[in-house]
């Protein structure tokens, strides 16, 4: 059953109990996008697993509550989650809890409704800010899709309908930050502008790239996530992966690409920069309305494990940060991104999705700007006193 909490105007909201709530809460995204050929449906399954304490090592360190809005007829029309990482609180003095999950229909006493109960659950627990969407964590799908509306989201990127934002600064949220998704064309992009400083990076002696070693994957997974760690630390939000988590990327990287996919860069045998793409899931999902049965892991693997997918994320890419901010660091940058671009082109994939990266992130936007990637998607993370 769903526990039901007081509603306003018709509006019930329904904290989230059991499995079968679960699938009420992600049957919302289908009533509020039935008519936005752009949304993509997740993946039932994959999503059951994300909010499954048991299978999330997210829950490992943090709580978390889910709700949904029905109307007078008990239909699910809105939803949203509250959570509180207690790695968050330990990096943060400044008591922040999180929303994510944040679908409803364009109504304001659901949008209403739902941040209320969000906020109310977080301010019980000690908290003095709210902020996102995230869902769950910043390591997840984040912020909230504010300009890019025309094209379908990549893979673990948001959608969104453009009164969400409208519903949400009414109810006096306010921007925190910005972060943007980059489209690079793999057949027009242009590395011209790079290519004399590539060349004569190269020529840096114990200068190696190579790609990843699936043999060997838990040594470069460390590797991975060991640059990721010190080139991320100070950005703003960072927030540690933990073992378990790591361990979960590292099964994904496994059964989700080749070894091409991953590029390491070294000088005299360390390990110094590092740039992880995965297929865009999102390409070969589109038509499955959230299920894999009867013949929907057939169409997955065939979309893009046996063939080319039509496009890939940039999920990550890092360097350390003795060389961040210079000729170098930069040139370690674009030599990894090349790599990826002929391996990927040369594959027969069209399209690269580089994200999110940070507004502010001048030197990275400069250098993906500078070889044809274009700002095309603004995902608007929010916050609010408690």
């Amino acid at each position: 059953m769903i526990t039901p909490s007081s509603g306003i105007g018709g509006i019930e909201i329904r904290q989230v109990v059991t499995k079968a709530d679960k699938m009420a809460f992600l049957r919302v995204p289908f009533t509020v996008f039935a008519d936005d050929k752009n949304w993509v449906p997740q993946l039932f399954v994959e999503r059951l697993e994300h909010l499954d304490p048991k299978k999330n090592p997210f829950f490992d360190h943090a709580e978390a509550a889910f709700w949904i809005a029905v109307n007078e007829a008990g239909e699910p029309i809105g939803r949203i989650s509250a959570q509180i990482c207690s790695i968050h609180q330990g990096l943060f003095p400044e008591k922040v809890g999180q929303f994510g999950f944040l679908d409803a229909i364009d109504n304001a006493a659901v949008f209403d409704q739902l941040l209320a109960v969000a906020a109310d659950w977080l301010q019980h627990r000690g908290m003095k800010h709210i902020q996102g969407p995230f869902s769950l964590s910043i390591n997840d799908e984040v912020g909230l899709l504010v300009d890019g509306f025309d094209t379908p989201p990549s893979l673990m990127m948001g959608h969104a309908m453009p009164y969400y934002a409208d519903h949400v600064e009414r109810l006096g949220f306010n921007k925190a930050k910005d972060v943007l998704a980059y489209d690079y064309n793999l057949e027009t992009g242009d590395f011209s502008p790079a290519a004399a400083l590539i060349k004569r990076i190269k020529k840096t002696p114990g200068l190696s790239v190579r790609s990843l070693d699936k043999k060997n994957l838990s040594r470069d997974l460390a590797i991975i996530i060991d640059i990721f760690t010190e080139a991320w630390s100070d950005n703003w939000g960072y927030v540690p992966m933990t073992r378990p988590e790591i361990d979960m990327l590292g099964k994904n990287l496994k059964m989700l690409v080749r070894e091409g996919y991953v590029t390491i860069a070294s000088i005299d045998g360390e390990p110094q920069a590092m740039a992880v793409t995965l297929p865009n899931l999102n390409d070969a999902i589109n038509d499955l309305d959230g299920k894999v049965f009867p013949l929907g892991w057939l169409k997955i693997l065939w979309r893009i494990i046996l063939k080319p997918p039509k496009s890939v994320r940039l999920l990550l890419m890092g360097v350390r940060k003795k060389h961040q901010n210079t000729t170098k660091g930069a040139a370690l940058a674009f030599i990894m991104i090349n790599e990826l671009r002929h391996y990927h082109h040369g594959r027969g994939t069209q399209k690269c999705e580089m994200s999110w990266i940070l507004e502010d992130n001048k030197p990275m936007r400069h250098m993906l700007e500078a070889m044809g990637a274009k700002p095309y998607k603004t995902y608007r993370i929010y916050e609010r006193a408690l």
